[in-house]
Formats: structure tokens, sequence, C-alpha cells
């Protein structure tokens, strides 16, 4: 029977590499555990024949029969600080533990810190260690959502994907909710509104901005460019970001933020700048988070499903799994406006 050279390595057997190889199947072993015992040709032939077959060693004799281990990778290309310090991925981590535990799934959070440690996780997931991959927080055209595919991993991102939609995916509805928040400054008679925005090799970053160019077109506004900032979800970048809008346009009386935390930066700059909140300026969040609840004044914020979220990532995942070769789909879920005291009451003249 004839060996095929095409495909994606999750059925390619060690007897199969050691026909291709020319070897015994002892000899692919010892190459795949690394044992020295090995002569240099023979390791030439087997490691050629691996490449060519795109072999993926699994330990696990379970998953060699089952093509299961009960487990889902969360990959977050994000550095701690971010990952612990941001109450969105909490959040989005316990909707995904959740819905995991309530189907006898295990979590394994993966969290590659550059691009150059991404095909290392990407082998990691491909040996069959998980039975499929949540993505969240990529940048810019990151290919392992498609890299995974190409392999057969059922595959779900959090969040449009930035280099296309050629994956199943969940987000929000980032241009609405960011179109709503400028509508209810604009209502609360703000004209000279800023915003915040999140990084724009991010798809969250960019619609976001949308929404925040669609809601000044709407309400009769005109675009300036000095009154738009990016920053990257942080308090800090939000801080750095409110420096630069207030240098250049010191009457604003509106902001945007496309998130909590940003927005509690901005708070404080404008608060060291002696700015009234929202006396003389009106601020607006994005997730609702308990950041948002606590700030002083509590901000107005808009609301996104984040445990839903995560759940319905995992819903969507195992669909995926049971139906092999299925059309990727994408869910978009509603986002809400949670008024708080930060954008109440119009400006003083």
């Amino acid at each position: 029977m004839a060996v095929s050279e095409a495909g994606n390595g999750r059925g390619v057997t060690l007897d199969a590499v050691a026909r291709v190889a020319g070897v015994s199947r002892a000899t692919v072993s010892r190459v795949v555990n690394g044992n020295p015992k090995v002569g240099e040709e023979a390791k030439r032939q087997v490691e050629r024949a691996i490449e060519r077959l795109g072999y993926i060693p699994n330990p696990a004799a379970r998953s060699l029969v089952t093509r299961r281990s009960d487990s889902i990778g969360v990959v977050i290309p994000e550095p701690p600080g971010m990952l612990f310090g941001d109450p969105f991925f909490p959040r989005l981590l316990r909707g995904i533990s959740t819905e995991l535990a309530a189907r006898n799934y295990q979590l394994v959070l993966l969290m590659p810190q550059s691009p150059e440690e991404e095909p290392r996780v990407e082998r990691y997931l491909a040996a069959g260690h998980v039975d499929g991959a949540l993505l969240v927080s990529l940048h810019g055209e990151d290919a392992m959502p498609a890299a995974l595919a190409a392999r057969g991993i059922p595959v779900v991102v959090g969040g449009r994907p930035p280099g296309g939609e050629g994956v199943s995916y969940v987000d929000v509805d980032n241009v609405g909710g960011a179109k709503a928040a400028v509508a209810h400054l604009i209502r609360a008679g703000r004209r000279t509104i800023a915003t915040i925005g999140g990084p724009p090799d991010m798809s969250a970053g960019t619609d976001r901005l949308e929404g925040y160019r669609q809601g000044l077109a709407a309400g009769g506004l005109a675009l300036d460019a000095a009154l738009e900032a990016a920053a990257d979800f942080t308090q800090e970048g939000g801080a750095e970001a409110m420096r630069r809008i207030l240098a250049a346009r010191p009457d604003v009386d509106g902001v945007f933020a496309a998130s909590d935390l940003m927005a509690a930066g901005a708070l404080q700059v404008l608060r060291a700048a002696g700015r009234r909140v929202p006396e003389d300026v009106s601020i607006v969040g994005f997730d609702d988070s308990s950041i948002a609840a606590t700030a002083e004044p509590p901000l107005t914020s808009i609301r996104q499903p984040i445990e839903e979220m995560g759940r319905e990532m995992v819903r969507l995942l195992l669909e995926q799994a049971s139906r092999p070769g299925s059309v990727p789909r994408k869910v978009i879920l509603a986002t809400q406006l949670v008024r708080r005291r930060s954008s109440e009451g119009g400006p003083k003249r």
C-alpha cells in the first residue's frame, strides 16, 4: 500500500516513516526519542522521512487509539503582566473553563512571548496533546490559525482574525459599541471628542476606532487626527495617550477609551491636569470591568459579554471537532452602554 506524502501528519505512524526511510520501526523510534545509538546516515534518512510525511510524535497511547486527549489548548500571546493585570483575560478564561468543565475537558494555557516561540506552540498543539485550540488576542497577520487549520486541528479565534475570516471566530460588536459610546457623549453635550484607541494591529483596536469615527459622522462632527491616539490596552498606555491628546487639543471635552484600563489612565492624567470629570471632560470606557465600577468617578462603559464569549468559543470549537470539514462560522455578540457618573451631566461653561 502506498504511503501518502500529502497528509497533515496526524495519521502518520512509525511504520509508515520506517517504510519511507528504509529502516526498521525500532530505528525510527530511537530517532524520535533522541536515542544516540543510531548511525548518522540512518538518522538523516529518518529525519527526511519525518519531514516528508509530516509525522508528529505522540507519546500518549490512548490518544493514538482514540485521537482524543480531552484537553483544549488556549493560546494567549501576551506577556504575563497583561494576562493577569487586564480584567478581560481572567473573565474570558472563567467562561472558557466553566464550559470546558461542564463537558469534562481540561484547559491547557499556552503563552508564547514572541513570534519566535509560536512554532514551538504550534508543534505542541499539532502533536495530539489537545483536541483543539482557542486563540485569543492575536496581533497582525498571525499565521497560527491557518497553520493549525491546515493540519486538521479544530481552531476558534477570540475576536475577528486580523488576517481574514478563514477560521471560525467569536467576537463582540466592537463597531456598534464604540459608536454608541460616542453617541452618548454627543447627547451629553460634548463636541470635542477624542479617542484612545487600541493597538492598530488588532481587530478590536481597528473596529473600535471605526465605530468612533462612525459615531462622530452620525453626530455631524468632523474627524480630527489630533483627537486620535493609539495605545496598548494598558493603564499606562492610556495615560500616555491622554497626555498626547491634551497637548494637541487642550479643549477636549469628551473621551472614548477603547478599554476601561486605558480610561482609568486617562482619568489620572486629567485629574493631574486640573480637569474635572465629568464637569469638564466626560469619559466612556469599554469592557464594563471591575475597574469601571471602582474608578473615581465610576466609569460609564460599554459592556461586552466576556464570559459568554469564552463559553461560545468552546461550544463552537467542540461542534467543529465533532464535524470535521465543516464550514468556518462567526458569532458576533451584542454590547451595551452602562451609564455611570464619568459621563453624566452636560459641560459646565
